[in-house]
């Protein structure tokens, strides 16, 4: 017999609002990840875009949607889950912890992405000692010191716009073009203290002890140049967080889970939602969107067993 309903992994604005469907539609649900409940949301400085909030920072946020789950009873653990395995129509979820197993109907994979790193010489020696992929963490050391971010997304632009606000100097280094919202861009380059570099790639990141600065090169002149700064951020996209499900036959050629307009994999029982599955934007609204309807068609599938 199962242990569970509903297992959902992960427990960013996906997972999160699948609990919260799951637990309205009466079932016994557990919600697993292996770090703080929020995702992403949690390091976001400020969030303008989830309908009905305004201008809201993303911690809080998170916060509010895990008290919202909590107000539903939805059981949440600590625990690494290494594997998803189909066992004669009940789903297993092998968990790293005390090689702990959970037996499920339903199982909901919504375990997001992580940072896609540079490979420029020198990104390893400095990753943590100058190399950051979160603002929110590490920005609080950049007070009046000048810091470069490299990336040219919406998350690129809002954490840049959030440094400015106390950093000396921040540089924006792009391959190509701006490709964040209008209203985004138009608001980090009224700053005074912002330099946009666009069309230059990242050779190296330079220091002794510590991190110094960044060279860059030119894609039209060719000219190489260094820019001097004490912190830098990367926000070149992610790559799906879906090493555990390998084994399940539900991932894309880019390890994205596959999924269709009903949240389904090709696995019954088994199904997608948040940043992991293939979708075209990749937002907490759209992330949301993903676990309710997950959520609702597990609750039928489920109610479809009994």
């Amino acid at each position: 017999m199962a242990d569970y309903d509903l297992i959902i992994i992960g427990s960013g604005p996906a997972g999160m609002t699948a609990a919260i469907y799951g637990a309205r539609a009466n079932l016994s649900v557990l919600m697993l990840d292996r770090l703080a409940p929020g995702g992403k949301v949690i390091n976001t400085s400020e969030i303008q875009n989830y309908t009905g909030m305004g201008t809201v920072d993303g911690a809080d946020l998170a916060i509010r949607m895990f008290q919202h789950t909590q107000e539903l009873n939805v059981e949440f653990d600590y625990r690494t889950v290494l594997e998803v395995r189909e066992n004669g129509g009940e789903k297993l979820v092998i968990c790293e912890e005390e090689n702990r197993t959970y037996r499920a109907k339903t199982v909901i994979l919504c375990t997001g992405t992580t940072p896609r790193l540079l490979g420029a010489a020198g990104e390893e020696r400095f990753t943590g000692n100058g190399i950051s992929w979160c603002a929110v963490c590490d920005g609080a050391g950049c007070r009046d010191k000048d810091v470069v971010v490299i990336g040219g997304g919406n998350s690129a632009v809002e954490e840049a716009v959030y440094l400015a606000g106390f950093a000396r100097s921040v540089t924006l280094v792009v391959r190509s073009r701006l490709s964040a919202d209008p209203i985004a861009c138009d608001k980090l380059l009224a700053f005074e203290n912002v330099k946009l570099y666009a069309g230059h790639d990242v050779l190296e990141f330079c220091g002794e002890n510590h991190l110094e600065g960044v060279l860059l090169r030119s894609k039209e002149t060719g000219e190489e140049f260094r820019v001097s700064c004490r912190q830098v951020f990367e926000y070149i996209g992610q790559i799906p967080a879906t090493q555990c499900f390998s084994g399940l036959d539900v991932l894309n050629e880019r390890g994205y889970v596959k999924v269709n307009e009903r949240m389904e994999t090709s696995v019954p029982g088994v199904f997608g939602a948040g940043d992991c599955i293939t979708k075209n934007l990749r937002q907490v609204i759209t992330a949301c969107a993903d676990g309710a309807i997950a959520a609702q068609n597990a609750a039928r599938y489920v109610q479809n067993l009994n």
